[in-house]
């Protein structure tokens, strides 16, 4: 089981920008796929942002695509997610999440249930 603890979210106004970082911790993760997702009040989890830890696979949503970036730090075992151009629809709590595989299909991760491995959450809020 690999550990995750987001941090960094906030209240931001529109147009702002912000970085969520997740710590992650425990067994062996270098093959793991780690992926942020969020839900807003009312709505489903849905897909963010994915990549594979040892690089070479990478995803986004097309509501995300072009604003934010997933990136990490081996060093410190983190993995950051940088939002850019937020916009009120942003609003949700985001979450880490780790996968040992993921189900692609039209280019992005579909399968929420492939991510066993989840942080408590961070709530991001965008005024507008």
């Amino acid at each position: 089981q690999v550990q995750l603890v987001e941090s960094g979210g906030g209240l931001v106004q529109a147009g702002g920008s912000l970085i969520l970082s997740c710590a992650v911790s425990g067994r062996t993760f270098s093959s793991y796929y780690m992926g942020w997702f969020r839900q807003a009040p009312g709505k489903e989890r849905e897909f963010v942002t994915a990549f594979r830890w040892s690089g070479g696979y990478e995803y986004y949503a097309d509501s995300v695509k072009g604003r934010f970036t997933i990136s990490r730090d081996y060093a410190k075992n983190t993995v950051y997610l940088q939002m850019t151009s937020l916009k009120p629809e942003d609003t949700a709590v985001y979450y880490c999440a780790a996968a040992r595989w993921v189900t692609i299909r039209n280019g992005v991760p579909v399968r929420i249930a492939d991510f066993d491995s989840w942080g408590q959450g961070t709530q991001v809020t965008v005024s507008s």
